[in-house]
């Protein structure tokens, strides 16, 4: 089911297998990421599968969430969408067990994949094995994969669409390639976190998150320019409880504008 090789406990990618784990992890290394303290650790997909499960979530009709428990690495959820025109997975877990393996297949199996950024590139390559469908990686991060596979489809430009009536859309920021998928028949908008929902419901723009480092107000500018033409009623970003349910746009609007405030210093004063 998956591929051998070591999984980083850390961000939860895996790279070729090999009999030692490697020196580095070059996501982890990264500004946008980091390397514990006690140094790198590693895990495999077995003892990943001895520990943990997936658990699925119903989210909004044809939506499911589905993650692992207890947390694995950055601990992202991923989603997959049933649509008339196939099923796709958005973003990839780390851990793909038999038992994920035959609930999805029980619901109609996986046509695409596609993926919003490197921190979730995971265990990408095995899941496009395991289901035989593509996986959608913006050319612009084809550097970060680690593991080389013939059904990674790399895109390029600014949109693409992986199946009938789902968008890619690529908007840069947190990384060259970040894009999120918009499901334009539901209103509804996957985000990763190319941008993510905060605890007031808003959202926010980092070039990276865990060292708390912002996207500058150009780049957010540009992100709000390329959302404003879709119709979003509801987003859900990469984690639970972190999404928006009531006139998206909206609100994604008014947090670009209390982003641009906020790094221009014209935040309201105490």
């Amino acid at each position: 089911m998956q591929h051998p090789g070591f999984i980083c406990a850390t961000c939860g990618v895996q790279y070729p297998d090999s009999a030692e784990p490697p020196a580095h992890c070059d996501i982890c290394e990264d500004e946008r990421q980091f390397v514990p303290v006690e140094g790198q650790r590693w895990t495999t997909a077995s003892q990943l599968s001895a520990a943990h499960t997936n658990t699925f979530r119903h989210m909004a009709p044809g939506l499911l969430a589905l993650a692992s428990v207890p947390k694995i690495a950055i601990g992202q959820r991923a989603f997959l969408l049933r649509t008339p025109a196939g099923n796709l997975l958005w973003d990839c877990l780390s851990l793909l067990d038999e038992a994920t393996f035959e609930l999805i297949e029980g619901l109609g199996g996986i046509d695409a994949i596609a993926m919003s950024h490197p921190h979730f590139f995971s265990t990408m390559a095995a899941w496009g094995e395991a289901f035989d469908c593509p996986v959608h990686v913006h050319a612009a991060d084809r550097d970060w994969v680690t593991i080389p596979d013939s059904r990674l489809q790399f895109w390029e430009g600014e949109t693409l669409e992986p199946l009938p009536g789902l968008m890619l859309h690529r908007l840069g920021g947190h990384f060259p390639g970040a894009c999120v998928l918009h499901w334009a028949e539901r209103g509804i908008l996957l985000t990763g976190d190319t941008l993510l929902v905060t605890p007031d419901r808003m959202a926010s723009f980092m070039w990276s998150y865990p060292n708390n480092i912002p996207l500058p107000a150009s780049a957010v500018v540009q992100i709000g320019e390329r959302l404003a033409p879709l119709s979003i009623d509801s987003a859900y970003s990469a984690f639970w409880g972190q999404e928006i349910l009531l006139d998206a746009g909206r609100v994604i609007e008014e947090s670009v504008q209390r982003h641009c405030l906020a790094v221009r210093g014209e935040v309201p004063s105490a």
